[in-house]
């Protein structure tokens, strides 16, 4: 069975840095794209950064250049090391793949990330 588990939320003040960990179970990092989403209070879910099986990664403009993705073929884990934090990265985070047959989507329960001014 699929697990994602997030862990690293915090709180930190602004321009401060994070390192974000997901660990993942039922799959594998080196097979299945893995994505960091997040979703601030209000607003929609958004990608924010993901990487292929191949070890190609994608960015939101928004956190280009300030944000690094990376996995632990094995440890099984995918990190997001955030830097540079600002107020508006404040959001519950999120791991996500796809896997299975049906490429059904799978979630990990979130972790809170909160940037104070």
């Amino acid at each position: 069975q699929v697990q994602l588990v997030e862990s690293g939320g915090g709180l930190v003040q602004a321009g401060g840095s994070l390192r974000l960990s997901c660990a993942a179970s039922g799959i594998s990092v080196r097979v299945n794209a893995i994505h960091w989403y997040r979703q601030a209070p209000g607003k929609q879910r958004e990608l924010v950064a993901s990487i292929t099986s191949g070890g190609r990664t994608n960015y939101a403009d928004s956190v280009k250049g300030r944000f690094t993705i990376s996995r632990d073929n094995v440890k099984t884990t995918v990190d997001l090391q955030m830097n540079s934090l600002k107020p508006e990265d404040t959001a519950v985070y999120y791991c996500n793949t796809k896997a299975g047959q049906w490429g059904s989507d799978y979630w990990g329960q979130g972790t809170q990330v909160t940037v104070s001014s």
